[in-house]
């Protein structure tokens, strides 16, 4: 009844709690309210609650059981002993265990038992596969009243079993036959090979070969700079002979300057650095900082930590502006867990998480940890009077001596804590904010260890071990449970080096796969068997625009030549004051997010008519293309023959030369035209609306 009932507002004035975790409420509820009419103790078989449940009355929940299974007669019997109250002294679920946690069906293998066990806090343990709740992840796995998982479709779920107000994850792959599969055996360069192999050849499937160098080196330049390789540059990739050129390479991106640019991009985002809240200034100077701490090879924990326990001038000291961003404790709770644990606790606001193990309780002690943060507005110089969430101005901030969140479930004052872990006794007035950034920060919290190294692969690799990557929780594992655990003791073995981290994952074969499919590996879009396609984001693709037009866009507010990429903030200047220009109406389009939420779910880099449209018709494109002083025209006034000017045109846009049937249909367009200019802009135009620039492949 958790989904109807069990709800905020209840359905049909009968409300019980969320999984049945207020024991009392629900037994004053079921027996009480509503006349005591639920409850018929001189004939149990005409109470309402069954009634209702069998289907004998008009029930908008629909049939919940039927007159001949186990949960009626229970509650029959129940009923008609008078309906007891025994919450106090029947015996708590401490925990409950299943068995195969996971398990891995070969084709005709095509079902497994799941068995649930119970564990009483009177010792006791309990089989209650026939009770629990089974809720597969998608359409694969179907699983009946029994326990019984059978294959809908190949491929991997996660049951969720769920036992009153305890739940445990089941992983099940169902794998066709192949009975000619033979493991292709391919070397591994560290050990995220080794272990993503592991499970690739459980399952049957053959990684697909390596890309050859022209995709790797574009591949690597868009993840750790953000820009294309220039012609020159990946001419030179591809002549050298150098067995190891590939890490060299690595070596040679993850010092340039580009690095700290694409990386404080990515934290700009999900940090909300944003003009609206912070102003422009707030924006520069948090940017400034988040891109120097990058710079700097600061460790992540450290990072982190100097925004968690930040006060002061948001102008002069940058990381406070993280609080400037998350006005209210509950705010600043949610933003601090989903980014730096990869946790959701939105849902524990109102009843505890009905997907994990956190309670209403955990919510708002965790907030109280926020509730003395408080703000000096120096001033604020607001233009539009009526949108309170508009600062402009200096604002200090700073901690109270006092300061509480109210528990409206026990409405009382709830007591600090952190998540999940021991809590200090807090002094009265103590500050609350060092002693958690040392708590979250510190390398034994599994949970901030293996988020921040989540949000490291999930940005090289396309899609994150837990995704998404902001949703760590028993019911939502990782697809490869070692190779995160690994990763996460890298990081810290790396005193939570960026920059290690990155090298080590572009390194291994894993990440240098090609993205064409084999046999084996058509359906896998989770393991990692090989790269995914994925489309350029807004900045990336309208930077590689301007590499290869050679002229850059406007972006009002900031000089001439500035990257998109090195954009600080959304909106330096208000699209209602001035038109956005044609670089801001880009970004827009191909879903730069507002940064309204601390979420990497806020970026769209999906593809869409409307992006195909605007790639074909760009006003602002055309105009920067036909430019005299624009590559374009210089590479048509050049020395080149049609040959050159076609090759060094491929070479830049896509870091490859044109194939045969490529080079002579560009060669019969610049035969056929004129006016060589038109067709350099034709060619250009062309390979600019072309899959491979516009995708990462």
């Amino acid at each position: 009844m958790g989904a109807c009932h069990g709800n905020q507002n209840g359905k049909g004035g009968f409300f019980l709690s969320l999984r049945g975790q207020d024991a009392k409420f629900d037994y004053r509820s079921v027996t009480r309210q509503f006349s005591s009419r639920r409850v018929n103790p001189f004939d149990a078989e005409r109470s309402l609650l069954l009634l209702k449940a069998a289907g004998k009355v008009a029930h908008q929940g629909g049939v919940r059981f039927r007159e001949d299974d186990v949960e009626y007669q229970i509650l029959r019997d129940w009923i008609a002993a008078g309906a007891p109250n025994s919450t106090s002294e029947a015996p708590r679920v401490e925990r409950i265990e299943v068995e195969p946690s996971e398990q891995i069906l070969i084709e005709p293998a095509d079902s497994v038992a799941i068995r649930v066990t119970a564990f009483l806090s009177d010792g006791t343990q309990r089989d209650v596969t026939r009770l629990a709740c089974y809720e597969p992840s998608n359409l694969a796995a179907e699983v009946d009243r029994d326990g019984i998982a059978r294959r809908q479709a190949f491929g991997e779920s996660t049951v969720m079993v769920r036992y009153l107000n305890h739940q445990a994850p089941v992983r099940l792959a169902f794998v066709p036959a192949r009975p000619d599969f033979a493991w292709s055996d391919p070397p591994a360069e560290n050990f995220i090979d080794s272990l993503i192999y592991d499970k690739l050849r459980a399952l049957h499937v053959n990684p697909s070969d390596l890309c050859d160098d022209t995709v790797f080196m574009r591949r690597a330049y868009l993840d750790t700079l953000g820009i294309l390789p220039t012609a020159d540059e990946a001419r030179a990739f591809v002549a050298d002979s150098h067995p190891r050129k590939r890490a060299a390479l690595i070596d040679t991106l993850l010092a340039r300057p580009e690095f700290a640019d694409h990386w404080a991009l990515k934290w700009s985002d999900i940090l909300r650095n944003e003009e609206k809240v912070l102003d422009a200034t707030g924006v520069e100077k948090f940017h400034a900082w988040i891109r120097q701490s990058i710079a700097e090879a600061k460790p992540l924990d450290q990072f982190v930590a100097e925004m968690v326990a930040a006060r002061g001038s948001t102008y002069e000291n940058p990381p406070a502006n993280y609080y400037r961003a998350n006005r209210d404790p509950s705010t600043r709770g949610e933003t601090t867990a989903r980014l730096f644990l990869g946790v959701r606790l939105q849902c524990a606001r109102c009843h505890n998480h009905p997907f994990d193990r956190w309670t209403q309780d955990d919510y708002y002690s965790w907030a109280a940890l926020f509730a003395r943060v408080d703000y000096e507005i120096v001033e604020n110089k607001r233009t539009d009077k009526n949108d309170k969430n508009e600062y402009v101005g200096e604002q200090i901030v700073l901690v109270k001596d006092e300061g509480e969140v109210q528990n409206p479930a026990r409405k009382a004052t709830a007591v600090p804590a952190f998540l999940g872990g021991a809590t200090p006794e807090f002094e009265k007035q103590a500050d609350r904010l060092p002693p958690l950034a040392d708590w979250l920060t510190a390398e034994q919290n599994d949970l901030f260890v293996k988020s921040q190294a989540n949000f490291i692969w999930y940005h090289l690799m396309g899609r994150g071990l837990v995704d998404p990557i902001d949703d760590f929780r028993a019911t939502n594992p990782a697809v490869n449970p070692p190779l995160l655990d690994a990763l996460a003791a890298e990081l810290v073995a790396a005193n939570f080096d960026l920059r290690h981290l990155v090298r080590m994952i572009m390194n291994s074969r894993v990440y240098q796969l090609s993205t064409e499919p084999n046999d084996t590996n058509l359906e896998d879009e989770s393991n990692f068997s090989r790269a995914l396609v994925r489309r350029l984001s807004a900045e990336q693709l309208l930077d590689a625009q301007s590499q290869v037009v050679g002229v850059s866009p406007r972006f009002n507010g900031y000089p001439a030549g500035t990257r998109a990429g090195q954009i600080a903030g959304v909106h330096r200047v208000k699209p209602r004051s001035k038109p956005p220009s044609d670089g801001d109406r880009f970004l827009m389009s191909f879903g730069k997010p507002e940064r309204l939420l601390a979420c990497e779910c806020e970026r769209s880099n999906e593809t869409s008519l409307s992006h195909a449209l605007m790639l074909i018709s760009d006003e602002g494109l055309q105009q920067r293309l036909t430019q005299p002083q624009g590559f374009a025209a210089r590479l048509a006034a050049s020395s080149l023959d049609h040959a050159g000017v076609i090759d060094e045109l491929f070479w830049t846009a896509l870091s490859r030369p044109p194939h045969a049937d490529e080079q002579a249909a560009a060669l019969e367009l610049f035969q056929r035209v004129e006016d060589r200019a038109s067709a350099v802009q034709d060619l250009t135009w062309a390979l600019l609306n072309a899959k491979e620039f516009i995708f990462r492949r």
